[in-house]
């Protein structure tokens, strides 16, 4: 199959323009404790994507962080697809930042490949003005094209008709974008796209799949788009009507989901899968929008209603001159590409399951319901607090599809001085700690002294409320402590300096707890199960 002729839309570090943060400002973008976006400024200190949080402060001391918030980042782009739109009407959003074109009919009707790139660049530079720049490339098929995008040379991002497979030859397997892939490639000794794309495809198909196939495709320069790729019959076509008209995204977010369902239901039980995706909607006063979105893969459920969700944000939520002038009166969802499913290979222990399936369908309807940011699940993050080494995170903002290393306990590598060691105990009162007495055998009571070292042996503890200890408080023998573990954290903020030290004591009752003093204050931070 010929590759298509394709034009790449490409605003660089897009988590990082969508969070506010300009150029010259040093801020990241994090997700799961891990940097995937950095600005200019905090990469001129060296910060790097895939770096821990801990690494990349230390590195930029000055550098700001915002949490990873993808309808953020669809919110603001959807600007910068409008803006293109007025060139071009077919575009395909790849993900928040990046989107793209055939060029044929565009570029012959504004003078060719080089002049539409300006248009392009102008008109989005316009819309993004300091806030961020733009990188456009035009090649043979989307990847070739997105890679164009990527030069810094503005006469390098136009690669001519045909010219695909050498402009790729030289450069890293890197570029596929698949780690694992890349990973053993590389350990083979195939280390640029030309070197791969000479190995006969049968071979590659046998060796690493169908996954494999398609970046075998990719490096020899040919469309990544399978050849099953088919028009979609009109029945698969959902849609609803919405009356009264809505103009809010929650209310328009529910409706979407239910179709969202629907859409997959019905590809599903032909054995389909989606792979673009067009969001219409129609206004009381008559007004039609629509949006193409593209997965290099297959779109689950969960990925059509967050597309939807996206969109509909965007456009309820834009500014005045953007926003539909009335409520959405229709909603429509097509898939405009499908392909044959070609499923999932399953592990013989654990991995993907139906119930996993089942589960992660049921979370996306709960947050139909409630709201993107209701539903929460946990990751590590590691620290000296027990109540900081787990935190919830919106469920919206993770891939519920495919494996999440942070959920295991070994993803958190760094050191932490002053941590507790093992075990971790059961019940953490983070959002109501007790109050506390730690008397020694003379009734008097137990500090911790400037070398961290206690002042006395623990003997006697009481526990009660935080500004409520009980009028006659119950005392207990405490039979066995060890401790304490002084921690002194961020000593240079005079505003976040916090000094304190915890023990572990056993009582004679058989309850475990964890102690911490701090500013002549005990309190009991835990309790062992």
């Amino acid at each position: 199959m010929t590759p298509v002729r394709t034009t790449v839309v490409w605003c660089p570090d897009w988590p990082v323009v969508a969070a506010g943060v300009l150029p010259h400002e040093p801020g990241a973008v994090l997700h799961a404790n891990r940097v995937v976006a950095a600005s200019s400024a905090a990469r001129t200190e060296g910060v790097r994507r895939g770096q821990r949080r801990r690494e990349a402060q230390s590195r930029c001391p000055d550098l700001v962080i915002h949490d990873h918030d993808q309808a953020r980042d669809a919110r603001a782009f959807e600007p910068v697809v409008a803006a293109v739109e007025g060139l071009t009407p077919l575009i395909e959003i790849t993900r928040p930042g990046v989107c793209a074109f055939a060029t044929r009919g565009p570029s012959r009707y504004h003078g060719g490949d080089a002049a539409l790139m300006g248009l392009v660049e102008s008109v989005v530079a316009e819309v993004l003005g300091e806030r961020g720049e733009v990188r456009v490339g035009t090649a043979d098929g989307p990847f070739a094209a997105g890679v164009a995008a990527r030069r810094r040379l503005r006469a390098a991002r136009l690669v001519a008709p045909g010219e695909s497979p050498e402009f790729l030859t030289p450069l890293p397997v890197s570029l596929l974008d698949r780690p694992d892939l890349v990973d053993v490639l590389e350990r083979l000794g195939l280390r640029t796209l030309g070197q791969f794309a000479g190995l006969p495809v049968s071979d590659v198909v046998a060796r690493f799949g169908p996954d494999g196939g398609a970046a075998h495709r990719l490096a020899a320069g040919l469309d990544e788009r399978p050849p099953d790729a088919r028009p979609v019959p009109p029945s698969f076509e959902v849609a609803a009507e919405l009356d009264p008209p809505v103009d809010r995204v929650d209310q328009a977010a529910f409706v979407a989901k239910s179709l969202a369902d629907d859409l997959y239901d019905r590809l599903d039980g032909m054995g389909l899968a989606c792979s673009l995706l067009a969001i219409r909607a129609e206004t009381e006063h008559g007004e039609v929008l629509e949006r193409r979105w593209r997965h290099e893969g297959a779109l689950s459920v969960g990925a059509i209603a967050d597309r939807v969700r996206w969109q509909l944000d965007g456009w309820l939520s834009g500014s005045a001159a953007t926003r539909p002038s009335g409520g959405l009166s229709r909603l429509v969802l097509a898939p405009d590409e499908v392909r044959a499913a070609t499923g999932r290979q399953l592990g013989f222990w654990g991995g993907q399951s139906a119930e996993g399936e089942r589960a992660a369908r049921a979370l996306a309807r709960v947050q139909g319901m409630l709201g993107p940011d209701a539903v929460k699940v946990p990751e590590w993050r590691g620290g000296r607090d027990p109540a900081a080494q787990v935190v919830l995170v919106p469920a919206a903002a993770v891939d519920l599809d495919g494996p999440r290393p942070a959920t295991d306990a070994s993803w958190v590598t760094a050191p932490w001085p002053g941590h507790l060691p093992s075990p971790s105990p059961a019940t953490v009162l983070a959002d109501a700690p007790l109050f506390a007495q730690v008397l020694d055998s003379n009734g008097e009571p137990v500090g911790v002294s400037g070398r961290g070292l206690p002042t006395a042996e623990p003997r006697r503890l009481a526990v009660g409320r935080v500004g409520a200890p009980e009028r006659t408080p119950v005392w207990h023998d405490i039979v066995a402590w060890v401790g304490p573990w002084p921690v002194d954290e961020r000593w240079w903020d005079v505003h976040s300096h916090r000094r304190r030290a915890r023990f572990q004591v056993v009582t004679a009752d058989g309850v475990a707890r964890l102690l911490v003093l701090e500013a002549s204050r005990w309190s009991v931070e835990a309790v062992y199960d």
